[in-house]
């Protein structure tokens, strides 16, 4: 694994408080295209309630047949239908040839309530049933409210943070405008994966396949990154929304599983104090840890931050590193999407059109790098049509933009 970081300014001047800002960009290696790779473990946990019957549940059980067909016969897959009654139609097995798994997904049919808690927990225990030593992976799909079972996004955050720290990640893909972005953003934050907003069960079918995809080639697991800054250092903000904790010594950041060639950027911000003397400065100490899915070798790499305390002059003069700058940007305006998801969410829909005027002039201004501005301006500009037609879109789509972009960003899609 490559792991590099950069700062955006490498002077500080002297006697003056000052702030330096970091970019830790990490780059999973690639899988051996040739070689064999760990068996996977798939638990799919699907909604099966009335609002599901038509073309998303059709698009969804039609994801899941060509799922089993680009399985191995060593994988494992699990299937957990919930409406408001908990099935399982297939219990987290090998895979073989197949047939089994396509005959249980015959079985399935739309009916009852959303009993989204009981679903998620049943699949999480099957998934844990199976998992080997390179974890599983639990994928909930829904398009609806939790109106049955356990309904509050943080208890149910938790509960996935404790099967993550066991190796299960969760990912959430909601499909329409019927369901509750902010329950199943906080429940992907929470198992260290992602959250996608599907608009259809066509998009909700890619979306799976897409995840599923990058499931098969994940050549790292169990990413965490251990920020000390040194004592000197007044404050650190970690920009980007990742689950943290905090063991007395620093930060822990929550990574997650890494994609084949999968690129991930941090960025965090450091308050320096003045220093009273010329020379090189330690600012902080980074520590990543994870686990190599094919040696399934724990792999740390160490990195220190510093920075060279200059008299003021000198440092005047300096010019920020643009793609540090370009990164942290970019991460404030994440924080302005989740903002507006959760105006609208508040009925407060004149309060998002003003956070998108101001994202607008932020851009307009803000020193990014061309192709991140028009990235940006693209996905403002696709908000903005979906506040002046449908809010509830507008929401979800904020929603889903800020987890990928804020926790996931450098991935390709």
């Amino acid at each position: 694994m490559k792991v590099t970081t950069h700062v955006d300014v490498d002077v500080v001047a002297v006697e003056q408080d000052d702030e330096a800002t970091v970019m830790l960009e990490i780059v999973a290696p690639t899988a051996e295209t040739s070689g064999p790779r760990p068996p996977a473990n798939v638990e799919v946990v699907l909604d099966r309630s009335g609002s599901m019957r038509g073309e998303r549940l059709g698009a969804a059980l039609l994801a899941l047949d060509t799922l089993v067909g680009r399985l191995s016969p060593e994988d494992r897959l699990g299937i957990v239908t919930f409406d408001s009654i908990i099935e399982v139609p297939l219990a987290a097995q090998a895979i073989g040839d197949g047939n089994a798994a396509r005959a249980a997904i015959r079985t399935i049919h739309p009916r009852g309530m959303t009993n989204l808690s009981g679903g998620l927990l049943r699949g999480l225990q099957e998934a844990q049933r199976v998992k080997g030593a390179d974890g599983a992976t639990v994928l909930l799909v829904s398009d609806g409210h939790a109106n049955d079972g356990i309904r509050d996004a943080g208890q149910l955050a938790s509960v996935t943070g404790t099967f993550a720290a066991q190796g299960i990640t969760t990912t959430t893909i909601g499909i329409g405008e019927g369901y509750d972005e902010a329950l199943l953003a906080e429940v992907a934050r929470g198992g260290r994966g992602s959250h996608a907003f599907a608009l259809d069960g066509d998009s909700a079918g890619n979306a799976l396949a897409g995840e599923v995809d990058g499931l098969l080639e994940r050549t790292v697991q169990a990413a965490s990154l251990t920020i000390r800054p040194e004592t000197t250092v007044d404050s650190l903000t970690l920009w980007n929304d990742v689950p943290t904790s905090t063991p007395g010594d620093g930060v822990i950041a929550e990574l997650g599983d890494l994609w084949s060639g999968e690129t991930r950027k941090l960025v965090m911000t450091f308050a320096v104090p003045a220093k009273a003397s010329l020379g090189l400065a330690k600012v902080a100490t980074l520590e990543l840890r994870s686990v190599a899915l094919l040696a399934l070798e724990q792999q740390t790499v160490t990195l220190e931050v510093h920075v060279n305390v200059v008299p003021g002059d000198q440092a005047a003069g300096r010019v920020p590193d643009p793609v540090v700058q370009t990164e942290l940007l970019a991460q404030k305006l994440q924080r302005r999407k989740l903002d507006l998801a959760e105006r609208i969410a508040r009925g407060d829909v004149e309060g998002a059109r003003g956070t998108l005027d101001a994202a607008d002039a932020f851009l307009a201004s803000a020193p990014m790098i061309a192709s991140e501005r028009e990235r940006e301006l693209l996905e403002f500009g696709e908000l903005r049509a979906d506040l002046d037609t449908d809010a509830l879109i507008a929401a979800k789509r904020a929603r889903a933009q800020h987890h990928r972009n804020s926790r996931k960003r450098g991935r390709e899609e």
